[in-house]
């Protein structure tokens, strides 16, 4: 079975061939504007704009904990919105990461990839902003994303 691959490096930029998905972690409040979005709203716009519309649709639309939406930004590369945490803080009930909303995000995300024929790329998700632990999620990625056969990258930032 393939092992999911880590690399030091920008998760924005994956540097192989074929159709790429650039998978990350949003909250469910319509935040956008700390973390590694900031990475992806540097490069393109359309992920932004589309989280923002999808969350001011949201009485007519999936938006919620577990969905996930795939937007298209270059020929061959797609970014997954994906809603895995509960508001923007740590506070009284604990951190914003929610590992089964990430779990059901990374199914449909796995299905979309399968679909496409594309290689997933993401930071260590959940584990940022969100207050998760990369110990909770890799079991996820593994079961989700690396049984199915998708090839999977995981960019650690920096040198």
């Amino acid at each position: 079975m393939p092992e999911i691959s880590y690399v030091r490096g920008d998760a924005t930029a994956p540097s192989v061939k074929g159709v790429k998905m650039i998978a990350h972690v949003c909250n469910d409040v319509g935040g956008w504007g700390k973390g590694f979005v900031l990475a992806l709203s540097r490069r393109w716009p359309e992920p932004e704009a589309a989280y923002r519309a999808w969350h001011r649709g949201r009485a007519s639309n999936d938006f919620g904990l577990g969905a996930a939406q795939f937007v298209q930004v270059e020929p061959y590369v797609w970014v997954a919105n994906m809603v895995g945490q509960r508001g923007i803080r740590t506070g009284s009930k604990g951190v914003p990461v929610r590992y089964e909303a990430i779990d059901a995000a990374l199914a449909l995300l796995a299905g979309k990839a399968v679909e496409l024929g594309a290689s997933v790329h993401m930071p260590r998700i959940g584990c940022g902003l969100a207050g998760g632990t990369w110990a909770r999620v890799e079991p996820l990625v593994t079961e989700r994303l690396v049984r199915r056969g998708l090839a999977v990258t995981v960019y650690d930032h920096g040198g």
